[in-house]
């Protein structure tokens, strides 16, 4: 655990570690997640000064924890610690749009959301709200 608790992550990599695990959470990463993370790297404000070649990095971090017993609780201790309170509900929304972009939600995508929700004290009326608009998005 070391060699992961040394990479410090700055606020857009804690956005990008919470897109790329609800992703990975059901041990198959699709495309339309890939692309749903490219897309809101490449044009959402809050990512307008991200050096792109983090991802990979970041990437690696999260598929580091989750082969550890306590990964998933090893990447919300450095979330909570690297992303400012004020984004929890961006990352939220983010990883939302991630599990709803290939239009179903396994029941390990369900779950870690409901952590997620927990992790970052998401009051349910606003997670309501966020879950509903990533269903309208992504809606056929």
């Amino acid at each position: 655990m070391t060699q992961t608790a040394q990479h410090a992550l700055n606020p857009q990599d804690c956005l990008v570690a919470m897109m790329i695990a609800v992703s990975a959470s059901d041990e198959n990463i699709r495309t339309a997640e890939l692309v749903k993370i490219q897309s809101a790297v490449n044009n959402l404000p809050i990512f307008a000064d991200y050096d792109i070649d983090r991802m990979n990095v970041v990437s690696q971090i999260v598929f580091d924890l989750f082969e550890q017993e306590d990964g998933l609780d090893a990447l919300f201790g450095m979330i909570r610690d690297d992303l400012p309170e004020r984004l929890f509900e961006t990352a939220y929304a983010l990883a939302c749009d991630v599990a709803a972009a290939d239009g179903a939600l396994a029941e390990t995508e369900l779950r870690l959301l409901e952590e997620m929700r927990y992790e970052l004290s998401i009051d349910r009326l606003h997670a309501a709200a966020i879950e509903r608009g990533a269903r309208a998005r992504h809606t056929v």
